[in-house]
């Protein structure tokens, strides 16, 4: 076990590292609904989110308390209320709505104190904080129904909130505002998550909830689930359905991601909290495991500057070091930056090429074909095989080659054909390394 464990520590723990400098300082909301408390799953995700605030994440939860409210009103022979996807409620759901938030406040913050030894939790010190930092105003009567103590949110005091988590400290939020009067309203989870990460400009709003994400075929329950989702894809499916009232609907939870996307939070994501660790593979992996809705899509590729020149020499080291490239020091790469092109996600690197042209023989050398290991096989690598031969073409090139020691089965399946390396140009055969009996490949533009 112990002689096979680096070979897949080591590489998972470099893939992650991108994704904790990105993230570090910035600001997340994460939603919890009161399903994943009733299934057992707090002290988990108790555990999950304390990795989260050791890599330097902000953080403020914010928790629903569905199920919770309705046993409570079962127990007093109360029947719940619903009505546009709202619960209705009067004196006695309003008084039982505050018991079940006293109880799950209490129960949150004993699962961010426990520091049981080989747990994430061991010597980790999280400091949860809530207090009325939401201003509230009753929802009225819609539609001839009175909605009575239920309410809407005002007012988010984004100022004290912001001063509260640059200590370090976790804000907790319960569905609860007061009016300036002082009157108590009950709010929705889903609304005070989306209204207090617009009001932090947060970099990410997160919903664990029961549903999986969207599906990329929403009428097949078992179609893969669409990673990412792009705003106005999210607008026009939203568009087709009448509003969704269900919290077991995945557009549900969608309507709140695309209202918080449209007010400028970057990232909004619906998770399954019955997934184990889902809240740590949504933000610590390529491609996550819930449904990611943004503005743009994230992925672009892009002519690459000085400020790549980190990205593409932790990208292509690992290659280097085995031996798949030639190495390349920094002087190397910051000469040439501008030959360079790159495949960037959610602001890291994860492909990259370069052309080296040799005009007076009518060609070019691509170079540095790279795509990380964890995303290759979506096409990525092809992307950037069609921009360099764009780029070759422009110059008046007729042809580009390759110098390949294993991957020459992927260029002969893209039009490329073996050539004698006394083909290359000139300049590029005085710099053969015989060593390497690298394969030269040619393509015909």
């Amino acid at each position: 076990m112990s002689a096979v464990f680096p070979h897949t520590f080591v590489p998972w723990f470099r893939a992650v590292a991108p994704y904790i400098h990105a993230y570090r300082g910035k600001t997340f909301v994460v939603a919890i609904a009161g399903e994943l408390i009733a299934a057992g799953k707090l002290s988990l995700f108790a555990q999950d989110m304390s990795i989260l605030h050791a890599m330097g994440i902000k953080l403020v939860l914010v928790h629903g308390f569905r199920p919770q409210v309705t046993e409570q009103l079962l127990a007093k022979g109360q029947v719940s209320q619903f009505s546009h996807g709202r619960r209705i409620t009067d004196a006695v759901a309003l008084d039982c709505a505050q018991e079940a938030a006293g109880q799950l406040r209490f129960e949150i913050e004993a699962a961010f104190s426990q520091g049981l030894p080989n747990t994430p939790m061991a010597n980790a010190t999280v400091r949860v904080i809530s207090g009325n930092f939401l201003t509230a105003r009753p929802v009225g009567i819609v539609d001839g129904i009175d909605f009575q103590q239920s309410g809407l949110v005002r007012k988010v005091d984004a100022a004290a909130i912001r001063r509260t988590i640059d200590t370090g400290a976790v804000l907790l939020l319960s569905p609860f505002g007061f009016s300036p009067t002082g009157e108590a309203f009950n709010l929705s989870m889903e609304e005070v998550a989306t209204s207090t990460a617009i009001a932090l400009k947060a970099d990410k709003l997160l919903f664990l909830t029961e549903v999986p994400g969207i599906r990329e075929d929403r009428s097949d329950p078992d179609s893969p689930i669409d990673t990412e989702l792009a705003l106005a894809d999210a607008e026009r499916m939203l568009a087709g359905l009448p509003l969704p009232s269900d919290p077991k609907d995945a557009a549900f939870y969608l309507q709140h991601c695309v209202k918080a996307c449209r007010a400028g939070v970057e990232r909004s994501h619906i998770l399954p909290f019955a997934v184990d660790g889902a809240l740590l593979q949504e933000v610590y992996t390529h491609d996550g495991i819930g449904t990611m809705v943004v503005d743009e899509k994230l992925e672009s590729l892009r002519e690459a500057t000085a400020d790549d020149i980190g990205g593409i020499l932790q990208l292509i080291e690992p290659f280097e070091q085995d031996g798949t490239l030639v190495k390349r020091d920094r002087t190397e790469i910051e000469r040439d930056i501008s030959r360079y092109i790159v495949i960037e996600h959610d602001g890291v690197i994860f492909g990259c090429a370069a052309l080296y042209p040799y005009p007076e023989e009518g060609t070019a050398e691509m170079a540095a074909l790279t795509v990380t290991p964890g995303v290759q096989g979506q096409g990525d690598g092809e992307r950037m095989l069609k921009r360099i031969e764009q780029r070759a073409r422009a110059m008046g090139l007729t042809s580009i080659f390759v110098l390949t020691t294993r991957t020459m089965h992927w260029f002969l399946k893209r039009g490329f054909q073996q050539v004698d390396a006394d083909s290359l140009p000139e300049a590029r055969k005085a710099k053969y390394s015989h060593d390497r009996r690298s394969r030269v490949l040619l393509k015909k533009l």
